[in-house]
């Protein structure tokens, strides 16, 4: 388990920035979509693409998350 420690720290970081990313551009569209500044798009359509990207940033955030956990966990192993 340990020799996983350096992957896992550095997928956490990297779903992390993809999480921030996905929700920057959930937002600049979902913003762009309830401006009007796409055409044949309405509100609802908006709503929907920030519920869609707000969800996506979460979950990847969670999975994250879990992921930091586990290194919380094996180091606590690794002291014992």
């Amino acid at each position: 388990m340990r020799e996983h420690l350096g992957f896992l720290k550095t997928s956490s970081a990297m779903v992390k920035v993809a999480a921030w990313i996905f929700l920057l551009l959930g937002v600049v569209g979902g913003i762009g979509i309830l401006s009007g500044r796409v055409p044949n798009k309405t509100t609802l359509d908006g709503i929907m693409v920030l519920g869609f990207f707000v969800f996506f940033f979460f979950f990847l955030y969670i999975i994250a998350k879990i992921a930091d956990l586990l290194i919380k966990i094996i180091n606590e192993i690794k002291k014992e």
